[in-house]
């Protein structure tokens, strides 16, 4: 099994690189930062007011061998962000694979959607990527490779009532994602985009029983995806010697087809 690992871990190449995860102390950011960590990268495990579930999840990575560091940014503000990249990299070192998890949510219909919740889920999802990749890319492009991986919702592209700031916030993180990737492609950074399905987190947990089943009776494959399959992909696209870039990968059961 070791040799197996082993072995993985060589095909993958993640093995000593610099792994920024925002939004990591819960659900799916949790389970990416984990999941990069058993592939031998140095995780920065960001939280914006979670620090003991960010404690968990070090101290988690830390018992299976690996290297990982909580880190404090709310990514809406610039200057925490750079704040963060000069502290993980001076610790660490300079990150090579960007992953942009980090989001608010705030369901209301438009007429009831305060200018105050709109500016908190464009700023922490759609801003929040923006600084994180600017801080991030002048290194990347010296040493000409670098992931970048935007975690974006089907709710960007297709819509949903009463979720009119997470779509419009989640539909420009895929513009975001395929302009950066023409922008980026000849410095040898990958820009590409994961679009989860139902996945069963904090987020989703206010569902009640019943409409969790109606849900999960829609999706082709019957059941709602876990955060280790968002995961998986993410470890995937993040990984050495592919060509894939401005792309969008769904995680979603076949409930996209």
């Amino acid at each position: 099994m070791a040799a197996m690992a082993n072995l993985r871990r060589q095909t993958m190449g993640l093995e000593g690189r610099t792994a920024l995860v925002t939004g990591s102390s819960r659900g799916i950011g949790r389970a990416i930062a984990i999941r990069l960590a058993e592939e031998g990268a140095n995780v920065i495990v960001n939280f914006r007011s979670r620090g003991k579930e960010a404690s968990e999840v070090v101290s988690q990575i830390e018992a299976k061998g690996g290297k990982a560091l909580a880190c404090r940014a709310d990514v809406s503000s610039f200057e925490e962000v750079d704040a963060m990249v000069k502290e993980a990299t001076q610790a660490v070192g300079p990150i090579e694979i960007l992953v942009n998890n980090a989001t608010i949510h705030r369901g209301r219909k438009v007429e009831k959607l305060s200018l105050e919740d709109w500016d908190l889920v464009i700023k922490s999802c759609l801003y929040g990527a923006f600084h994180c990749t600017r801080c991030v890319v002048p290194s990347m492009k010296e040493r000409k490779w670098g992931r970048i991986v935007n975690i974006s919702s089907s709710v960007g592209e297709r819509g949903y009532p009463g979720d009119s700031a997470y779509g419009a916030a989640k539909a420009g993180i895929l513009g975001f994602t395929k302009s950066l990737a023409r922008e980026m492609a000849r410095d040898g950074i990958m820009v590409t985009a994961v679009i989860p399905g139902f996945v069963l987190t904090e987020m989703t947990g206010n569902l009640s029983p019943d409409n969790i089943e109606l849900i999960k009776a829609s999706i082709p494959v019957g059941k709602a995806c876990a955060p280790e399959d968002v995961a998986e992909m993410v470890a995937f696209l993040a990984s050495k010697g592919h060509n894939i870039t401005g792309s969008v990968h769904h995680v979603d059961g076949g409930i996209s087809i």
